[in-house]
């Protein structure tokens, strides 16, 4: 016995399982993808019935995006898997969302081209600078996301004409938004890059 205190033992991280409850909203949405959008083109965007199915559809997967992020933050289940299926599942609704409603003349194509080349161009600079920083959501991608779910449901649920002509409005302030927001996340990668 020497008396020399005997050393602390550096603590272990605990592993986090890929197969948790935020992973699993996460693949739950992507499993949703193509039943919403069988449901869309079942309702030929002119059968009420099915319409207001695929709004719901499209409403429940949107809500577990909201859910699955605050469970992974609150009980410490961010994994990297998460991190990359999280928004390839966001991208995959929204994008075929916005596809459909364009094949169907619901929305313009250009509408679809600039929110798409956004979105995956925002997620592919992610990628680009994801060893200098990590960009976080900003307040007003929220606002983008927020709007651009409310457009799209405005949008599939069978609305009354008076109320219909508000749809354009709301996906008229999604598009703003995702293009400002756009050119907010291009001066943060940038900064990002330059750090030493």
């Amino acid at each position: 016995m020497t008396g020399a205190a005997e050393p602390t033992p550096a603590p272990v991280a605990a592993q986090v399982p890929v197969l948790n409850a935020a992973n699993a909203l996460t693949l739950l949405r992507l499993v949703l993808v193509p039943v919403f959008a069988a449901s869309v083109v079942v309702s030929a965007m002119t059968h009420a019935g099915w319409r207001t199915a695929a709004c719901l559809i499209f409403a429940v997967a949107s809500a577990t995006d909201l859910v699955d992020g605050w469970i992974a933050r609150r009980f410490g289940l961010v994994t990297s898997v998460g991190k990359v299926a999280d928004p390839i599942a966001d991208k995959a609704l929204t994008g075929a969302a916005l596809l459909l409603l364009s094949w169907y003349d619901r929305l313009p194509w250009w509408v679809t081209a600039v929110i798409l080349v956004r979105e995956l161009g925002i997620t592919a600079l992610r990628f680009w600078v994801i060893r200098h920083g990590v960009i976080a959501a900003s307040r007003g991608g929220k606002v983008k996301t927020a709007l651009q779910i409310l457009a799209i449901a405005w949008y599939l649920w069978p609305m009354p004409a008076a109320l219909a002509v508000v749809g354009p409005w709301i996906m008229a302030a999604a598009v703003a938004v995702t293009v400002v927001t756009g050119f907010d996340y291009v001066a943060q990668a940038l900064r990002l890059r330059r750090r030493p």
